[in-house]
C-alpha cells in the first residue's frame, strides 16, 4: 500500500514544480517590478510553504482514496473535487506569472479557494484527518487571494485591465 501513498502524496508537487520551473524567470524579473503590499511573505517562504501544503493535500487525498476503497463510485465526488482544485492550483502560476494576467489570476484563485472548501466539505464525512490536512492550504489560499487582490488593485493601470 505504500506505492499509492507515495504517488498520491507526490502528485501535487509535479504541477507545482513544473509551474515554478516554467515561470522562474518571471519571479525574478517581472514580479519585483510590481507594487506589492508590505505584509507579503518573503519570496523565500513560498517554496517551503508550498512543499508542506502539497505534501499535506497529497497525503490527505491518499487517506480519502484508501478509506473509500480506491477509485470507486463513492470516491467520484471527493476525489473529483480534489482533482478540480489541483488543476486550478496548477493553473494559477502560469496565469499570474506567465501571462501577467492579474485580474484573471484573481478570479481563478477565488474559484480555487471555493473548490478547496468544497473538497474539504466532501472529505469530512470520509476522513476528518484528511480534511484537517487541507486546513493550512485553505488558510494560505485566503492570504494568497488577498495578496493577488492587492497586487491587481495596485498595478492594474500599468499592467492589466
Amino acid at each position: 500500500m505504500w506505492l499509492p501513498m507515495l504517488g498520491m502524496t507526490a502528485l501535487p508537487h509535479v504541477g507545482g514544480f513544473l509551474g515554478g520551473y516554467i515561470t522562474r524567470k518571471e519571479v525574478k524579473t517581472w514580479y519585483p517590478t510590481l507594487q506589492r503590499p508590505s505584509w507579503r511573505p518573503p519570496n523565500a517562504a513560498f517554496p517551503v510553504v508550498w512543499t508542506c501544503l502539497y505534501t499535506g493535500m497529497g497525503y490527505g487525498s491518499y487517506l480519502v482514496w484508501k478509506e473509500l476503497g480506491g477509485f470507486t463510485e463513492d470516491a467520484k465526488l471527493p476525489l473529483g473535487l480534489y482533482g478540480l482544485q489541483l488543476a486550478l492550483n496548477w493553473a494559477w502560476t502560469p496565469i499570474f506569472f506567465g501571462a501577467h494576467k492579474l485580474k484573471l489570476a484573481l478570479m481563478e484563485i477565488v474559484l480555487l479557494t471555493g473548490a478547496v472548501g468544497a473538497t474539504m466539505v466532501s472529505w469530512y464525512p470520509v476522513s476528518q484527518t484528511a480534511t484537517l490536512l487541507m486546513a493550512p492550504y485553505l488558510t494560505w489560499l485566503c492570504l494568497a487571494t488577498a495578496l493577488n487582490y492587492c497586487i491587481w488593485r495596485d498595478n492594474r493601470e500599468e499592467k492589466e485591465e
